[in-house]
């Protein structure tokens, strides 16, 4: 499944209930999925963690389509040429800063 497949996806089943909810919303329900991920890396199974992505994913998906924002466009557009610091394929920047 590509990025725009899974948007797409995504908003097909909640879009209704997204676009109620609004950007607010919908944020603070992808901050918990994110502690819910912090807390499956720190002892959670395989099965768990896999399980948390997907719901971060998915709430990154919601928030974006609630925003207006293509996904694969915006990881295009800032990933498809190498890296935004140093534009390489491979980073090259000092490991104190970002990326």
């Amino acid at each position: 499944m590509t990025i725009s497949e899974f948007q797409e996806l995504i908003r097909t089943m909640y879009v209704k209930k997204d676009l109620a909810r609004g950007i607010d919303g919908t944020f603070m329900w992808l901050i918990e999925e994110v502690g819910e991920l912090a807390a499956a890396l720190r002892k959670g199974s395989v099965t768990e963690m896999a399980s948390e992505f997907a719901d971060v994913l998915a709430w990154l998906a919601t928030i974006a389509n609630v925003a207006g924002v293509d996904l694969a466009s915006a990881v295009s557009q800032k990933y498809g040429s190498g890296c935004p610091g140093c534009g390489q394929m491979v980073c090259q920047c000092p490991d104190e800063g970002k990326p």
